[in-house]
């Protein structure tokens, strides 16, 4: 299929002219990366191969524990590295690397702060990024939508692999469009369906669920409270980082519920996940305002995050029930006052 006319081609151009003149590509995911992150990583990646990059490499920290995530790395053998300060350090000037789905050195990665980034592909509300090449759009419901349209820019052919771990992508981040979605999602939707494997989309979107992630999303169940049309869970310790969101997302099919936070220990940090449809709540501002002192929230007005050292916490107790009920305490009040809510709501009995 050739370019798309429609199609402003300026950025897209930019970034082959960029990559065109370079030895080396490094792709740097985000920690704990997710599908959008991943298929965009591989996008670019693509888009680097044609650009004449022979040497790419995609950098993750963190774990890849999600099942979908593991499927989609498994599944479509995405080759991936762990990260090394030492690969982002002291380049020579023709040896580029990139951000895909984050934008700021030390934020959610594992990069120097001080380290300058060549190009950055983003959909996160994110202020003051500094690169050769930016393009952060908060607009648009996925990172994958930005590189699909980067691939119909320019004379490239996606190949069944990209185009399904894209296409699947972009499910995921819009929760099979009913989350966050815009027109250019369709679009590029549409555009990967022709080239991509539906039989792998499938298994890509029915992965099998460990017991733990499992045993993770009934403790949240278990544990919640509402208030009004807002509910907040605690999972306690857990080793499945990923089971959060999926619990969140869960939470959010309950009657009368319009925004879930859910929050739990995970090694030596308090992870947090939160989705809202309330039109009166961003939650990407909601955990911003509550933890900003503490530690890294934010996210977008549907959907967001936060990961806060439990060090602050540490010299209270050992033990994990104590320790989660000071956790529980001081978290759900922070929300509550972030939302503006008086009190606490009694736990839902369903």
């Amino acid at each position: 299929m050739s370019p798309d006319p429609e199609l402003s081609v300026s950025k897209p151009r930019r970034l082959w002219e960029l990559l065109g003149d370079s030895g080396t590509l490094t792709i740097v995911c985000h920690d704990n990366p997710d599908p959008d992150c991943l298929a965009s990583a591989v996008g670019l990646g693509t888009i680097a191969a044609a650009a004449g990059i022979d040497e790419r490499h995609i950098l993750y920290s963190g774990e890849i524990s999600h099942q979908q995530n593991r499927a989609l790395v498994n599944l479509l053998d995405i080759e991936l590295e762990p990260f090394r300060p030492e690969m982002v350090r002291d380049r020579p000037p023709e040896d580029l690397l990139a951000f895909v789905d984050h934008s700021i050195p030390g934020e959610n990665n594992r990069v120097p702060p001080e380290t300058s980034i060549d190009v950055v592909i983003d959909h996160h509300p994110v202020e003051d990024i500094s690169a050769q090449f930016v393009d952060n759009r908060e607009a648009v419901g996925a990172t994958a939508t930005i590189m699909t349209e980067y691939i119909r820019a320019l004379p490239i052919e996606p190949t069944p692999r990209v185009a399904t771990a894209l296409l699947f992508a972009i499910r995921r981040e819009t929760l099979d469009f009913l989350r966050g979605v815009t027109r250019k999602e369709y679009e590029a939707a549409a555009y990967l369906h022709e080239y991509s494997e539906t039989k792998m989309v499938r298994q890509l979107s029915t992965p099998a669920v460990s017991s733990a992630t499992v045993d993770t999303i009934a403790h949240a169940i278990e544990n919640r409270q509402v208030t009004g049309s807002v509910l907040i869970s605690q999972v306690g310790r857990t080793s499945e980082r990923d089971a959060l969101p999926q619990a969140a997302d869960y939470l959010m099919t309950l009657e009368g519920v319009e925004t879930a936070i859910v929050f739990g220990l995970v090694e030596n940090t308090i992870q947090i996940s939160a989705r809202s449809t309330d039109s009166r709540v961003h939650i990407g501002s909601v955990l911003d305002s509550a933890f900003d002192d503490v530690g890294s929230a934010g996210g977008h007005r549907e959907m967001a995050g936060g990961t806060i050292e439990l060090g602050i916490f540490s010299g209270y107790t050992t033990d994990d029930a104590q320790l989660m009920g000071i956790v529980d305490q001081v978290i759900t009040a922070r929300l509550l006052s972030a939302l503006n809510i008086d009190g606490v709501g009694e736990a839902d009995d369903g």
